[in-house]
């Protein structure tokens, strides 16, 4: 529970990374008590105000609740990627990575990631090139759903706030990307984010294009504060998804067909109507 001082992010997203990190794979389970904001600072070495803005960011995200006078809690129910974790960690002992994602925001894949990159900054893991593409909705445009519970009408106020998790989670992976490549760690590293007209009613994961890790995004009521403004939202919750999983074997299983045409959605909608994510 240290930061390292050869990483080039900022304080508060180290200790938001690795609190994320711990909730996703189970070491912190949900219901589970976080410790006090200052035994955190003592633990980090870092001032008060720097553990408040990482648990800001893990409230965002939904991975945590506070609890006036009781203190504060991992979620329940937070999506824990036990599939998914493992299997990214053994992609990146491949000499060629790469990840392609499809969903609302991306910050699972933020914080699933930062263990395997931790491993290639420690000598660990050591890959000759990685290409991840990041596909999400166009914030700029109306959505369907999420959409305003009373109405069903669109919330541009929502796909602000939802545009600024998805950015902070995609410039997360960005800066650790482009860190390991100007350190000389992985001779070719590229990160390409962009946006498509429709809505997210699911996310998948293709790695290295041999599998796939496949979810729904469930309707579910949520009420978020967003500039002094209460938002009572019909909202796509993928925390509470179940991941599928599907990979190639050497016939052509019904997991092999689904990872090729798992691909061939994505490189169809990357290559027609997505566009480069204007940061």
């Amino acid at each position: 529970m240290a930061l390292d001082p050869n990483d080039s992010r900022p304080p508060y997203q180290q200790v938001a990374a690795q609190l994320r990190a711990a909730i996703l794979t189970g070491k912190l389970a949900p219901g589970d008590q976080l410790p006090s904001g200052n035994e955190m600072a003592q633990t980090y070495a870092v001032a008060r105000q720097t553990i408040q803005q990482a648990l800001r960011i893990l409230r965002e995200e939904g991975l945590i609740v506070s609890r006036q006078g009781t203190g504060t809690f991992v979620k329940a129910r937070t999506e824990k990627p036990v599939g998914l974790r493992p299997h990214l960690e053994a992609i990146f002992r491949a000499e060629e990575v790469t990840i392609d994602f499809a969903g609302f925001s991306g910050e699972t894949l933020a914080g699933a990631i930062q263990e395997p990159l931790d491993k290639i900054r420690a000598g660990r893991l050591t890959p000759a090139s990685i290409a991840i593409r990041v596909l999400i909705p166009d914030a700029g445009r109306p959505w369907g759903v999420p959409c305003l519970q009373d109405s069903l009408d669109d919330s541009p106020a929502f796909r602000e706030r939802a545009a600024g998790i998805a950015i902070r989670s995609i410039d997360g992976i960005a800066s650790s990307v482009a860190e390991l490549q100007s350190l000389g760690l992985v001779p070719k590293a590229t990160l390409e984010v962009r946006t498509h007209p429709g809505a997210a009613q699911f996310k998948v994961y293709i790695l290295n294009r041999s599998e796939a890790f496949f979810g729904f995004y469930p309707v579910s009521a949520n009420e978020v504060a967003y500039k002094g403004e209460s938002l009572k939202i019909w909202d796509l919750l993928g925390k509470d998804s179940l991941l599928f999983h599907h990979a190639r074997g050497d016939d052509e299983s019904l997991g092999g067909v689904f990872v090729e045409q798992a691909q061939l959605w994505f490189d169809s909608h990357w290559d027609t109507v997505a566009r480069p994510l204007s940061w």
